[in-house]
């Protein structure tokens, strides 16, 4: 299968089917820290994906608003 990654960008192959988990494990990727795209799908740690697919990986991204402050 073709894993796109980001942060930083590239490419690779991993040797499918595979469940997701065991291609982040196989990257060396914490499962928490990632979001995982097939199409315009999020898929879960428990999704099989097959060798001819073509995977996204994207990170975590979170943030609060700036200048924001407690009500009184």
């Amino acid at each position: 299968m073709k894993v796109l990654l980001h942060h930083p960008a590239r490419e690779t192959s991993i040797k499918g089917p595979k469940r997701v988990g065991q291609v982040l494990t196989e990257l060396d990727i914490l499962p928490d820290t990632v979001l995982v795209i097939r199409g315009d799908e999020l898929i879960p740690e428990d999704e099989l994906v097959g060798d001819a697919e073509t995977i996204e990986v994207r990170p975590v991204i979170s943030g609060g608003s700036r200048g924001s402050r407690a009500l009184p």
